[in-house]
Order: C-alpha cells, then structure tokens, then sequence
C-alpha cells in the first residue's frame, strides 16, 4: 500500500471586525475553500479538492486555520486562497481574506512556524506599548512561547544544541 502525503496550509483569516470572526466554524471554511477552487480550476479542481482535503483545525479567537490536502493538490488550492472574499457562516457572511502564512509536511512544522510569527507579532508590539505594564505584559508573553516538549531557542540551529551539550560534557 502507498502512503498518501500530504501538505498543510497555516492560514490567518483577517476580517475588519474581529468579533465576525466567533462566527466561522471548520465547514464553513471548508465549503469557502472548495467553492473558490471550483471557481478559479473548474471540475478538476473541485475534483481535486473532494479527494483528502480537510480543515484540521480552526480557532475562531484568533483566526488561524489548518488545511491539510494532498500534496499533488497543494499549489492548485493555494492559488485560489486570494479568491476567497466572503465566509458564509451560521447564515451571514463574513467579509474577509485569507492569508497564507506557511506550508509544511506536517502539522508539527506548522506549529512551529506558528509560535515564531507569533514571537515577531509581539515584539513588533512592543514599541507601540504607551505605558511600562502593557510593556511587561507582551515581554512575559513572548517568555511563555515555546513548542510542548521542547524549547524553542534551538529551533532549526541543531549546530547550536550540538555544541552545547559537547560544551556539559567537557566541563565534567
């Protein structure tokens, strides 16, 4: 039997009132997704997107979704993720945009990408603080970020890490 590979899509949902956002749910994102490929690629695309195409995950707080597709497929649904304008959710629409952030192999690289865009958000707020507690705040934030099971300031540097653990040894 062959395994199937498949990619993920971290995208950030945007909308000008973030409240519309408690609106989404998971099919509604799906449906959005598979309406804009048949749009865009007509019935190959729709055929495409039917077979393996799921949203993994979707946090309605912060607009950020998972989409896990085959990845033959990735590219032709990436390309009609611009096309997307509205989200009809719960009976409304939900005017709005989706902005792809990264595409990984797997989930847990997504994850990954994620608290680093997370990081650089929150030091990017941190000139905008007006006064010395929301400063502390965001500092303690970008502290607590880190990947379940393992640090994040050895991310992607595996030299690092190496070099680190040669430097415990020789000091025993």
């Amino acid at each position: 039997m062959v395994r199937v590979k498949s990619r993920y899509l971290l995208c950030e949902v945007n909308v000008s009132d973030r409240s519309r956002l408690l609106l989404l749910d998971d099919r509604a994102v799906a449906a959005a997704v598979r309406e804009a490929v048949t749009r865009i690629h007509g019935d190959y695309g729709a055929a495409l997107c039917s077979s393996g195409f799921t949203v993994k995950y979707l946090n309605a707080h912060t607009g950020i979704v998972f989409l896990r597709l085959p990845k033959r497929s990735y590219r032709l649904l990436w390309s009609a993720l611009p096309f997307i304008s509205t989200i009809e959710a719960r009976g409304q629409k939900v005017s709005c945009f989706l902005n792809c952030l990264h595409v990984g192999g797997t989930i847990r690289t997504c994850q990954k990408f994620l608290i680093q865009y997370n990081k650089q958000q929150l030091h990017r707020m941190l000139p905008k603080c007006k006064n010395p507690e929301e400063e502390q705040k965001i500092r303690r934030a970008i502290l607590n970020c880190s990947v379940p099971g393992g640090n994040m300031e050895g991310l992607g540097d595996e030299e690092d890490d190496n070099d680190e653990e040669e430097e415990e040894e020789e000091e025993e």
